[in-house]
């Protein structure tokens, strides 16, 4: 019973990906401002932490876990009147400094794990049992926010900015990424074989 064991893991580790806090879209009309300029960046309010994991009262909605601090970024836009912040003038109608790519979403972790027992039946004969245990420890690894537009702190903050409301796994298992794979939680599988 304590021979013939092999085990294998197959481990997935990596930082969150980047990704960019933007500002409401600029609706005040046709004046030129921001028409056709790309993406908007937010501001950033200096002092004040990025992240976030406690709710937020109005915008962290049940089913959603808060990651950003709807607080720590402010929309260039105001989102009541889609026109800028202070006014719709050069000095006011600027790219916030937040940046591409500033902030980070969460980490990934994902584990599968292999363990094979032979037992010898005869001389030649050797039954193979194999358990394959994909997700092995379920744990969540959740996507990007898919609200990223910032608003206003004190005058609209957007209801889902910057909290996580959905999972993904990678395409393993039974499938295989070949055949599309799955992703679904913890999986666990079992085979027989006979060698001879």
């Amino acid at each position: 019973m304590l021979g013939g064991w092999s085990f294998s893991e197959t481990l997935f580790l990596h930082s969150g990906l980047p990704f960019t806090v933007l500002s409401q879209p600029y609706t005040a009309g046709n004046n030129g401002v921001f028409q056709g300029s790309g993406p908007q960046f937010a501001n950033r309010v200096a002092g004040v932490p990025v992240y976030r994991k406690a709710s937020y009262y109005g915008v962290t909605q049940v089913g959603t876990k808060q990651w950003l601090n709807p607080v720590a970024f402010v929309s260039v836009v105001d989102p009541t009147t889609g026109g800028c912040v202070g006014g719709n003038s050069p000095i006011h109608c600027q790219f916030g400094d937040a940046g591409q790519n500033t902030v980070r979403g969460p980490h990934f972790t994902y584990s599968d794990i292999y363990v094979t027992k032979n037992f010898h039946v005869t001389e030649h004969v050797t039954f193979r049992f194999d358990t394959q245990v994909f997700n092995a420890f379920n744990h969540p690894n959740f996507a990007l926010p898919s609200n990223v537009e910032a608003g206003v702190p004190d005058v609209f903050i957007p209801a889902r900015f910057g909290t996580l409301q959905s999972t993904i796994s990678p395409p393993t298992g039974l499938l295989g990424v070949g055949l599309g794979g799955d992703s679904s939680p913890r999986m666990i599988a079992f085979q027989g074989r006979i060698e001879f």
